[in-house]
């Protein structure tokens, strides 16, 4: 899909849609006024606003990050331009499947992240990837796996007071 053409219109289609996906999370998982929040995949920053945190968000679609407001970068997922243990959660929703390498992008979500801190994925069930991302991540990680009507939810950890096993 290309999202520089479909980015003016991105909010119109699916931000109702993508809000429903963020209360979910919201309901699962306690986000501190403190935490660091970055949100990778992040599209026009529709999570970055979202939640009473802290957020970067990070696309590789300039036009997509131009619709949006305040802290979106130009980047992509398999190299992110941060320093070690920057994060207190990783976010992406309903982007896993557009990353060119899931693995690598993952293994850097691993890196960015702080100790005790939590990621949340949301998988596209329609995705032809889907069957296969959703088992790579459950070999890395006990992850908790939510299923919603377009949308499986992974969060890690399950409880608050778990540390990263990386």
């Amino acid at each position: 899909m290309n999202y520089n053409i479909l980015a003016q219109g991105y909010n119109e289609l699916y931000k109702e849609e993508q809000i429903e996906k963020l209360a979910f999370i919201q309901q699962k998982i306690q986000i501190k006024k403190s935490d660091l929040l970055l949100d990778i995949g992040c599209g026009t920053g529709i999570s970055t606003t979202y939640f009473q945190c802290e957020s970067i968000g990070i696309d590789p679609s300039f036009e997509m990050i131009q619709q949006g407001k305040e802290n979106l970068i130009l980047g992509r997922a398999e190299a992110l331009p941060f320093k070690d243990h920057s994060f207190d959660i990783i976010l992406s929703v309903t982007a896993l499947h557009n990353f060119s390498n899931y693995k690598k992008a993952f293994h850097e979500m691993k890196r960015v992240l702080k100790k005790k801190g939590k990621i949340i994925l949301t998988l596209l069930k329609q995705s032809k990837n889907c069957d296969k991302i959703k088992k790579f991540l459950l070999d890395q990680i006990p992850f908790t796996l939510y299923s919603l009507e377009k949308d499986l939810v992974l969060i890690y950890p399950s409880h608050e007071d778990e540390d990263t096993p990386f």
